[in-house]
């Protein structure tokens, strides 16, 4: 086995896109549970096919050209460590005011931004009237037509807009003037969230043609430590019901929809389940609740989707991460519709042997049953 290989436990990639969303979905069931990443940073994929698969690195710009070389790698990245399918996620532009400082990540990171919390794009009518939009018909699809075209056999696509309606909306808002104009002016909060919404909408009406998607999984976080960021009622009231209608339109398809949700989101589970209908729920983190025991309660009801604890993915020694991935295996790996990941990605500050040896564990055991 080349050396590449013995870092990837995979001697030869065999990906079977009708396998894996068979298995999320309950028709069979697949021993050991598949690979599923929602993110994976571009630092983590440049390394990975950089270092290991020994391709030359291209960023992509403006034009068509690097983006295609850029797409190149992003198929062998996904296709040689294992996975069954590749995954993108682009976002029309909503600007908002955000602030930025040096990421520690490592060596030449560059800069980290954040969403400001206080101050936001949008606190009244007028700044409503003047908010500049986005034309969706102005927006650049080449990435997904590109990726849908160049689709290795065996895999799929799996899509979506990048930040969710609720994280969209506050991050227009601010977080904190957010809060206060769902009691001051909620009629405001109505129609950004509708404004967004909409656009998302078509967003996904245009992705969900293409041939090769196999699931759509948006990413929404509504959630903190201890429960939802604001009230359920609210998210009832503004942001679920457009999780509900984009759900809608990729079941009328027969594509699954996958919710990416960070923080504590039980108390609007069952909404999410009942009402907006999501197949699949990714993001835990083990002081809200781990993975095991989020599977205990929805077994059956949705996929259950990664799990390893991002900070015990980010600390712990790589034979650490390897025991743990072994235990999700053997423990959640029992059950039905369980995928094998990251408790939320594969962020640039996860070390590059801790990643591997998640993804190798899953593929020595997945040659075990070749």
């Amino acid at each position: 086995m080349d050396s590449h290989r013995t870092l990837i436990g995979l001697e030869k990639p065999h990906p079977d896109i009708n396998c894996f969303m068979d298995h999320l979905m309950g028709r069979k069931k697949l021993t050991p549970p598949p690979l599923m990443e929602f993110l994976v940073d571009n630092s983590i994929i440049e390394k990975v096919t950089g270092e290991i698969l020994g391709r030359e690195w291209v960023n992509p710009g403006s034009d068509h050209d690097s983006q295609g070389i850029y797409l190149d790698n992003v198929i062998v990245f996904w296709k040689e460590l294992g996975y069954d399918y590749i995954r993108l996620e682009l976002a029309l532009p909503f600007p908002g005011k955000s602030g930025a400082a040096q990421n520690t990540a490592g060596k030449d990171s560059g800069m980290r931004s954040w969403v400001d919390e206080k101050n936001g794009a949008i606190t009244s009518w007028r700044d409503f009237e003047k908010y500049p939009f986005p034309d969706i018909s102005q927006f650049d699809f080449f990435p997904f037509e590109y990726l849908n075209a160049h689709v290795p056999e065996g895999m799929g696509l799996i899509f979506s807009h990048g930040g969710g309606v609720f994280e969209r909306t506050s991050w227009i808002f601010s977080m904190e003037q957010l809060c206060y104009l769902l009691v001051d002016a909620p009629d405001l909060v109505k129609a950004v969230a509708d404004q967004v919404g909409g656009l998302q909408h078509k967003f996904y009406q245009h992705i969900l043609d293409f041939e090769h998607v196999a699931a759509v999984f948006p990413g929404d976080d509504m959630g903190f430590r201890t429960t939802t960021l604001i009230s359920p009622r609210d998210l009832r009231e503004y942001f679920l019901p457009w999780h509900k209608k984009n759900a809608a339109l990729a079941h009328q398809k027969g594509i699954p929809y996958f919710l990416h949700s960070c923080g504590n989101v039980l108390k609007i589970m069952e909404d999410l389940i009942e009402d907006v209908k999501i197949d699949g729920k990714h993001s835990f983190e083990d002081s809200i609740i781990p993975v095991q025991r989020f599977q205990e309660q929805f077994m059956g009801r949705i996929a259950v989707l990664g799990g390893i604890d991002m900070n015990f993915l980010s600390t712990a020694s790589s034979e650490e991460v390897q025991n743990r991935t072994k235990e999700l295996i053997e423990s959640c790996g029992k059950g039905d519709r369980y995928a094998v990941g990251s408790g939320n990605s594969i962020a640039d500050y996860i070390p590059l042997e801790n990643f591997l040896a998640m993804v190798k564990e899953v593929n020595i055991n997945k040659g075990k049953n070749i």
